[in-house]
């Protein structure tokens, strides 16, 4: 299963599996910096979204409505480059695009691993990506001083949910849900 993306090319909407995109935005990207047209590579690089828009659209029907890496390196071979040669890509710029890494946000969950009381100090230290002991002494400088630690400890463990399952501790992490992650939290549980 690939990933699509919903891009604007020339103001027509298409849906893109995930290499396609790279590799069309890394050509895009290549002509652009190879035609040296200074103020007019505006003007240029319209023209080519709409050449390209106009030849997605000439092979996008109902049955197949989703543009391909063939189909973005048929489209390429055909426009070619600003001074006559053939797109060809360079391997380290390919892999910087081809996958870029894109993290999760962090969720916050009372971590079960490690807990003393609740999982909230080590939770927060998760969270955080701080020691859980600074964490730990916070709120026993919090709970001494006569400050509102205890309460704030209680109302966290209470609002927060307890990371049981795999994909939960993923979300904790920041980590994306793939079955990869998913299987390193269920064997560390076991």
């Amino acid at each position: 299963m690939k990933k699509v993306l919903n891009v604007a090319i020339a103001g027509k909407g298409f849906v893109i599996d995930e290499d396609a995109y790279a590799k069309l935005n890394n050509y895009l990207e290549k002509f652009k910096s190879s035609a040296n047209m200074g103020y007019q590579a505006k003007e240029l690089m319209d023209d080519i979204e709409e050449r390209i828009a106009e030849l997605f659209s000439q092979h996008i029907t109902d049955y197949k409505n989703v543009v391909s890496i063939e189909l973005v390196n048929q489209v390429i071979s055909q426009l070619g480059m600003p001074d006559g040669s053939a797109f060809t890509e360079d391997d380290k710029k390919t892999a910087e695009t081809a996958a870029p890494e894109i993290r999760p946000a962090r969720k916050f969950y009372r971590n079960p691993d490690g807990k003393t009381i609740g999982g909230v100090c080590t939770g927060l230290s998760t969270y955080f990506n701080i020691d859980v002991t600074i964490i730990r002494i916070i709120f026993i400088i919090c709970l001494i001083a006569g400050l509102a630690g205890f309460w704030i400890y209680i109302i966290l463990w209470i609002i927060a949910p307890l990371a049981k399952s795999a994909a939960q501790k993923c979300e904790m992490y920041g980590l994306p849900i793939t079955a990869e992650n998913l299987k390193r939290f269920t064997t560390a549980k076991n």
